[in-house]
């Protein structure tokens, strides 16, 4: 163990919770001696412990919904070194990075969920499953010919962990897969695409989905010109962040009907009641579930654990964003 590894593991003594019941179910985990170095308090803006000081908290696990007002309460913490994730994304806490503090994830516990509901979204849009709901519930019997999944050019643009699972779950359905990624590269799966080729990749794209983080570089990158470009009835699907697409643009094209919609997320979210993508045609909602499932639970649970068990020995979280 490097020196510099030690003076770290020295330097951080309390570990804080978003609220008490996590913290039990990690404790229950993890046996004293593994655990010796650190305290695990609670300390979030929906649950404080009249026991912990903000200068008491060197890590801070944020909520996994909700996390605006606990992130507000950071500059309060004069000893903050490390803020852990319970989320993929970390776009709410970017700015931390410019400041010092050490960012990880929870990378990889949301990536099957969020790849199931990649997938539902598509089919259900295709197959006009959202369509039978409605009509089931006017007693009308509505047959018709609807889009297979099959046979469909498929674009995914984002090849992180979880893009690569939802390629993976693709695979039985005879698709034709093309992905764009940050830049241009090739993995075990074949050719990556950059950004660049984007405009000679959507007009032959009949479901696009969007799974890319959040940057500067993402920030509506789904906008009029790349709406435009993709041909007529195409299928947008966005399970990444809702500030990747444009909703105006977005708006615009749907209640045209040229286009389609599978979201579960969206700018601004939640969705005001007044907002217009409540009453656009060819558009499916969800209120982003996409990693909250039941298997939700038991993999933050583990992580956390693993978590503690490596800054109660002195070594780096898991997932730190560089």
């Amino acid at each position: 163990m490097s020196t510099q590894t030690v003076m770290s593991a020295q330097s951080i003594r309390t570990i804080a919770f978003p609220d008490s019941e996590l913290r039990d179910r990690v404790i229950a985990r993890i046996p004293a001696h593994q655990r010796a170095n650190v305290d695990l308090v609670v300390y979030s803006a929906e649950e404080k412990s009249d026991k912990t000081s903000p200068d008491d908290v060197d890590v801070l696990i944020l909520p996994y919904t909700d996390s605006g007002p606990t992130i507000e309460l950071i500059p309060q913490l004069e000893n903050l070194k490390t803020v852990l994730l319970q989320t993929t994304g970390y776009d709410p806490v970017a700015h931390l990075l410019d400041e010092g503090y050490t960012v990880a994830t929870a990378s990889g516990v949301h990536t099957g969920g969020t790849a199931e509901l990649a997938v539902a979204l598509v089919l259900a849009k295709l197959r006009g499953i959202d369509a039978a709901v409605r009509d089931m519930a006017s007693r009308t019997w509505n047959h018709r010919r609807r889009r297979s999944l099959q046979d469909r050019r498929v674009l995914i643009v984002g090849v992180g962990e979880i893009g690569d699972a939802i390629a993976a779950r693709l695979e039985p359905f005879d698709i034709e897969l093309t992905r764009v990624a940050s830049r241009a590269r090739a993995d075990d799966r074949g050719q990556v695409h950059g950004p660049d080729e984007l405009p000679k990749l959507l007009p032959h794209a009949e479901v696009v989905i969007l799974i890319t983080p959040l940057t500067e570089a993402t920030h509506h990158l789904v906008d009029a010109a790349f709406l435009a470009q993709l041909p007529d009835n195409a299928l947008v699907v966005n399970v990444s962040r809702g500030a990747v697409v444009d909703t105006d643009a977005l708006v615009e094209e749907l209640r045209s009907g040229r286009l389609q919609a599978a979201l579960d997320v969206v700018d601004p979210e939640p969705l005001p009641e007044n907002h217009p993508l409540w009453g656009t045609p060819n558009t499916l909602l969800t209120p982003h579930i996409g990693g909250d499932t039941t298997a939700f639970e038991p993999r933050i649970v583990q992580m956390l654990t693993e978590q503690v068990r490596r800054i109660n020995d002195g070594q780096q979280p898991l997932n730190i964003v560089s």
